[in-house]
């Protein structure tokens, strides 16, 4: 009687799965790369399933031996029909789905080894390393990260100038010769980010000590602020004080200090410091991020526009910065393939707002039309912008819906940060380098000890896939099981 249930319940999943397959092979999705059409319709079936709460079936296969659908994100049709086979039931001639655990696999890994070139072995990945113009600005340098594992050198457009970034490629590209080793480049868009400028007394000043319940205002332009008496923050964002309403949460410095919009006055928009995280004290150009709060502005700015001309001809990747909407994609997309479509750098679409992570379907959705893409969890804004206490959860959710649209993903931001500054690691980043595995390439900020990081990062690399693929845990021998004896004889 179970498992007729259990066949039943499975056949009303597996006939929706198949409706949203030929859906799209109809042309509901159009424009799709030929390449990217399988991907597209198991991301979608995936979707589906996920919007149901299937925890019950899953228990009584799981206590059947069978697979419980976890761990199938990149191949969930076919593994819906795998279990009905196993139950007794039969499908017509060419009913099961191609897109099997094989061939979602390679496919996953051809589409990374295109962005961030091949493994060198098995348990290795890709490691992007942030260019810094003052330490890494030479050849020895370079060539002693590409030894060590850098794959992928990231230039971030939001400092220095194209005579900067075009000496970085040049000695990427010298010690790529010295060393006989690949590297890709990747460049950051700088994006629409919001940096404060602090005024005291109606002075320019680049720090000034706070107090929690202390009370500053909000100006948009430095002329304003130099007007108010005490102390100021602007930020140049058009319109800030008409988007922000009173109760608004805003955090600054990467969420080290947070303050609350409190109300008008006769002088400006007054917010109260709520919190301080260790120092006491604001320092100009630090961001600051306004939470629950949408602030109409292109995510492809001015500079952005400026900085594509060089991008496009010396960029194998190009990072999307604070992109929210499939619009947003549309814009890039529209100066990053014209003219020599061929020849443009691949699109790597930086998840780190609200808005990208809700339309994260539409936008690779919309991505794939193009045959190759990324996607990178920028965790830095991102957990400032959906809370610190989320981004555990936030990053599983996107592994899970890349891996269905076999989507190669960069893990990124305070990747062994303290290990890079230091040159001692603390206990909680080697935990969470050790689950960056789960991405397909993994991105190390700079730092006087990146050496070091990057040696330490392709240790726990080849530790941790000897153990899983994704999160599909492999059964390898344990050396705790191997020291434990059992005897069944009793002695």
């Amino acid at each position: 009687m179970q498992t007729k249930a259990l066949i039943k319940r499975l056949g009303t999943i597996e006939e929706e799965l198949s409706a949203i397959k030929l859906s799209v092979e109809n042309g509901r999705l159009p424009d799709l790369h030929p390449s990217r059409q399988l991907s597209a319709i198991n991301l979608v079936q995936y979707l589906h399933i996920r919007r149901k709460n299937i925890v019950g079936l899953q228990d009584k296969l799981h206590g059947m031996g069978l697979s419980s659908l976890a761990s199938s994100e990149s191949h969930i049709h076919h593994q819906v029909q795998e279990i009905m086979l196993r139950l007794g039931h039969s499908f017509g001639k060419n009913r099961l789905n191609s897109c099997n655990a094989l061939w979602a696999e390679r496919h996953l890994q051809q589409n990374a080894g295109i962005l961030f070139g091949e493994k060198s072995t098995d348990s290795s990945l890709p490691i992007m390393v942030t260019l810094d113009s003052n330490s890494h600005l030479n050849e020895k340098a370079i060539s002693s990260l590409l030894k060590k594992g850098m794959r992928i050198a990231r230039i971030n457009c939001a400092h220095d100038h194209s005579d900067v970034w075009g000496k970085m490629v040049e000695l990427v590209k010298t010690a790529e010769n010295e060393t006989g080793i690949h590297c890709k480049i990747y460049m950051d868009l700088a994006g629409p980010k919001f940096r404060m400028n602090l005024v005291k007394h109606g002075k320019i000043t680049k720090k000034f000590k706070i107090e929690h319940g202390e009370r500053i205002l909000l100006k948009e332009t430095r002329e304003e602020a130099e007007n108010v008496p005490g102390k100021c923050i602007y930020c140049q964002i058009p319109g800030i004080t008409s988007f922000i309403k009173k109760g608004c949460v805003i955090m600054m410095d990467d969420g080290r200090t947070e303050a609350m919009v409190t109300g008008e006055t006769l002088t400006g928009t007054e917010i109260t410091i709520s919190r301080i995280s260790g120092n006491p004290q604001l320092k100009t150009g630090k961001g600051i991020n306004f939470l629950n709060t949408i602030i109409p502005i292109d995510s492809l700015t001015h500079d952005d526009i400026k900085a594509l001309d060089f991008v496009k001809k010396q960029a194998d990747l190009v990072g999307y910065s604070f992109v929210r909407t499939v619009d947003d994609l549309k814009q890039l997309h529209q100066h990053l393939y014209a003219g020599n479509a061929e020849k443009a750098p691949a699109l790597i679409i930086k998840v780190e707002t609200p808005e990208s992570v809700i339309n994260l379907p539409e936008l690779l959705l919309y991505a794939m039309r193009y045959p190759q893409f990324g996607v990178m969890i920028a965790r830095g804004d991102l957990a400032v912008e959906i809370g610190f206490e989320r981004m555990s959860e936030i990053q599983e959710e996107i592994l899970w819906i890349c891996e269905a649209a076999h989507t190669p993903v960069i893990w990124a931001t305070q990747v062994l940060e303290q290990l890079n500054k230091t040159g001692v690691a603390s206990r909680s980043e080697i935990t969470d380098a050790y689950k960056a595995a789960q991405a397909e390439c993994i991105m190390v900020n700079k730092g006087n000890h990146t050496p070091l990081v990057l040696d330490t990062l392709r240790d726990l690399i080849q530790r941790s896939h000897r153990h899983h693929f994704k999160k599909r845990y492999e059964m390898q021998g344990l050396g705790i099981a191997r020291n434990f004896k059992f005897s069944t004889s009793g002695k």
